[in-house]
């Protein structure tokens, strides 16, 4: 077994730190969401965790981790008798994002079941996690029923298994911690509400903290034993401290002026339900433990605060993390007045915070570390790239007597904000797939529903049991079969095959030209397409972004699955010059050819937004047609939204369609709730299935 990095050997990354500590004081808190770009530590500090837990006891034998002094009535393995158990370190169960149904919550002991007869239970990793650490790695990642599962353990504390027979209820709490890479995707709302603590991360931009960083990262890795023994003793202290603040935990006091400071920043914040209430009591307890204190002050407040609030204040997903601190200060001053002035039965004598001296009770001034003090505190600090100067009705405003017009050929513009957006029609590629998991188009999957039965093709991955069974029973006499269990040859197994839905790649082909810049209709177009992203990710599908304007076309954004740096690209798009539609549809065919190439299984949707018209070099009407039956003889699902505004329609956008085998769907068809779209299928034969 590798020797782990030291904990408290990590440099800076306090917020990360203070988090994970928080959780292993109170794992009540409800686990932690460590949110970051590449190389910063997160997943090391998480395995580092795990040493510093203190033991548990369990039921000698027991696989589901009972206590021996509380036996969980339910515990398959049960019924315990009350008593003495025996010490092992905490768990740090690693549920890796390609895990099956199966391994997550357990099965049938198909080995068992098939061999003896017996009905047997094979707990999974949630059986394993309990009364320790589940860890997710790139938790964003993981597929959509793996999701599910995790939010109904999360939420019952306990995992419920009904399948192929077998009805089997275990207790399953344990701290969740995930990390993820903003880039890669957001999570979904039901299960980011499930972390109680959410910390960003990034590497520091002082010089001699990076040189720190990797001056121990060498050291560690030319002699990991060694490293870890000169870092032992403040392992230990650090280990005591959190034994320390475990006792003092149950004395803590939460008065009533803080649980008004509590639900008044909830309500400043206008977070949904009243899961941040909770987490933010139980994590200003925790720090007044950690520091030390019998007595949850207005600091620990304003720091809970900053922990659990920044990702239940996301609407959608183009919303940037983070928390506004003067806002925070304004809802806790005001509370604390509010207070004040009703003769709180606690009060704090020093005002706000100034109750109880800071010595040794600031939750970063334990032996965690002796690096600099700075760095590390990122939490907030996003960029989100500011608002146009100007905005709607100011300057910079092209617009002519009675209608927006920009210039033939003309300039630049500047960038259209995008219009509300809204909730659109499905759209999905005809067939079936075999991509990744998602909600977007029909595909055999690993997970569905099940459909039928066949023979594997290699190794067997999902066992249809009746199927099986019916193949091997009619040859039982000839094999000799005398016991209770099946008598079961290789070709006898069958695999199950089931239907889902798949994510797809969807690829915008945007046109940015000068007769898409009039500001309004700009605006209307990024809406649209800002609601096609929004799709797209509920959908859990990869996107990426092709605009052509002026001599050529770009990629804006190459495919991903972080929709929200597609709607950042979106926000910032200039407007104006020619419209070089073949170029466009060109681009995206290089795109969409690489693509194939690195992911074969996940099948494309192109979705070209644009009024049709096409403008440069030698006819290029013909050739924006040539490009666009380029991508019908390859099969890819396309559908054209027309931008095409007033009384006078020229049509190209629905030719453009034909062209590409695909389907036309103007801006107000597009919209979920109109009478007009009838949109469903995007068809190879441009018919709306």
């Amino acid at each position: 077994m590798s020797t782990p990095y030291p904990f408290t050997a990590i440099v800076g990354q306090d917020d990360l730190r203070l988090g994970l500590l928080l959780n292993a004081v109170s794992p009540a808190v409800g686990g932690v969401l460590v949110r970051g770009e590449k190389g910063t530590a997160k997943s090391t500090a998480v395995r580092a965790l795990a040493a510093l837990m203190p033991e548990v006891d369990v039921v000698a034998g027991c696989r589901f981790s009972c206590a021996p002094g509380a036996p969980d009535p339910a515990c398959p393995d049960g019924p315990h008798e009350a008593g003495t158990g025996v010490s092992r370190p905490a768990r740090t169960v690693e549920l890796p994002v390609g895990a099956s149904e199966d391994r997550l919550v357990g099965a049938l002991d198909i080995e068992r079941a098939l061999s003896e007869g017996v009905k047997a239970f094979e707990p999974g990793l949630l059986a394993d996690a309990h009364r320790g650490i589940l860890y997710v790695d790139e938790v964003n990642l993981l597929h959509d029923h793996l999701v599910d599962l995790l939010l109904d353990a999360a939420a019952m504390g306990a995992s419920y298994v009904e399948r192929e027979g077998v009805s089997v209820r275990h207790a399953a709490r344990f701290l969740l911690v995930g990390t993820m890479n903003p880039e890669e995707g957001e999570l979904r709302p039901q299960l980011l509400d499930r972390f109680g603590l959410t910390v960003e991360v990034a590497a520091s931009r002082e010089t001699d903290l990076r040189v720190e960083v990797v001056r121990r990262r060498l050291a560690y890795d030319d002699d990991p034993a060694g490293f870890a023994a000169r870092w032992a003793d403040e392992e230990a202290a650090l280990r005591e401290r959190i034994v320390a603040a475990r006792a003092l935990l149950p004395r803590v006091v939460l008065g009533d002026g803080v649980l008004r400071q509590i639900a008044a920043t909830c309500a400043a914040f206008e977070v949904d339900g009243m899961r941040a209430d909770i987490v933010m009591a139980r994590t200003a307890t925790a720090l007044a433990a950690w520091a030390g204190r019998e007595e949850v002050v207005a600091d620990d407040v304003r720091q809970a605060a900053l922990l659990a609030l920044p990702h239940r204040r996301r609407r959608n997903p183009f919303d940037a993390p983070g928390l506004d601190e003067d806002k925070l200060d304004e809802a806790l001053d005001e509370a604390a007045d509010t207070a004040d002035g009703e003769g709180d039965d606690d009060p704090d004598p020093d005002g706000p915070g100034g109750g109880v001296p800071p010595q040794g009770g600031g939750p970063d001034d334990g032996p965690a570390t002796d690096g600099p003090d700075a760095g590390g505190t990122d939490a907030g600090g996003s960029d989100t790239g500011g608002p146009e100067d100007g905005g709607p009705g100011g300057p910079g405003r092209e617009e002519t007597g009675g209608g927006e017009r920009p210039t033939p050929g003309g300039g630049e513009q500047q960038p259209a904000r995008a219009g509300e957006p809204f909730r659109t029609k499905m759209l999905s590629v005809p067939g079936l797939g075999e991509g990744a998991a998602g909600r977007r188009s029909r595909a055999r999957t690993e997970h569905g529903r099940t459909t039928g039965s066949r023979r594997p093709e290699g190794a067997l991955t999902k066992l249809h049991l009746a199927a099986t069974v019916q193949a091997a029973a009619p040859h039982q006499r000839s094999r000799g079969r005398s016991g209770r269990g099946l008598v079961v040859r290789r070709d006898d197994l069958r695999q199950a095959t089931r239907e889902g839905r798949e994510g797809n790649l969807v690829l915008f082909v945007v046109d940015a030209s000068g007769s898409m810049a009039a500001r309004q209709r700009m605006s209307a177009v990024k809406g649209a397409v800002m609601s096609l992203l929004l799709d797209a990710y509920q959908r859990r599908d990869k996107v990426g972004l092709v605009t052509f304007r002026g001599r050529d076309a770009e990629v804006a954004l190459p495919p991903t699955s972080s929709v929200d740096a597609a709607a950042a690209r979106l926000e910032t798009l200039p407007t104006g010059g020619r419209t070089p539609l073949a170029a466009g549809l060109l681009k995206a065919h290089d795109v969409l050819r690489v693509e194939r190439l690195r992911d074969p299984s996940r099948r494309a949707l192109l979705v070209v937004v644009t009024d049709g018209r096409a403008t440069g070099g030698v006819d290029p009407v013909a050739l924006a047609a040539r490009a666009g039956r380029l991508h019908a003889s390859e099969g890819t699902a396309s559908v054209v939204v027309d931008c095409e505004s007033g009384f006078v329609r020229l049509g190209l956008a629905a030719q453009l369609a034909r062209d590409l085998g695909g389907s036309a769907v103007t801006l107000d068809e597009l919209r979920a709730d109109s009478i007009a779209g009838l949109v469903k299928d995007i068809t190879a034969t441009g018919r709306a299935a």
